[in-house]
């Protein structure tokens, strides 16, 4: 089965000049722990999740309000695309240790596919548990 027939379409991103407390409040309203960091022409540069926010700002105590977006996101991104198929996401997700992707079209933000997403479709099952099984690897402590 294809992304675009998996993915979350209604997807909200932010810019890399917004506020973290704009992003977080995202979140909070659409009950996500993560939103799309898009430039002025819909590319995605990066991504933001509620773990970034807790370890770069919250555990470092600065100052939320005082802090862009570019500031806190991850930049190191891994996108799906519509046509690709959901065993190849899974895959994409359990080397990367992510639980999301963006799914860009032509280098445009056009959606986004999680693990759950896969894991609810009868056939993704066996994959999204996989996928979760390699995500969930531990990781050594920063400290």
């Amino acid at each position: 089965m294809k992304i675009k027939e998996l993915m979350t379409n209604d997807v909200f991103s932010v810019s890399p000049q917004d506020p973290i407390v704009k992003a977080a409040r995202i979140m909070q309203q659409r009950n996500i722990g993560c939103i799309p960091v898009c430039d002025r022409q819909g590319q995605v540069v990066g991504i933001l999740t509620d773990r970034d926010i807790v370890i770069r700002v919250v555990a470092e105590g600065r100052d939320p309000n005082k802090l862009d977006v570019n500031k806190v996101m991850s930049n190191d991104i891994t996108c799906a695309t519509p046509d690709m198929e959901g065993e190849e996401a899974a895959g994409i997700m359990a080397r990367h240790q992510i639980r999301r992707l963006p799914v860009t079209e032509n280098g445009r933000l056009t959606g986004i596919i999680s693990i759950g997403d896969l894991a609810t479709n009868n056939i993704f099952v066996d994959e999204a548990a996989q996928a979760l099984k390699d995500i969930s690897q531990p990781s050594r402590p920063l400290m």
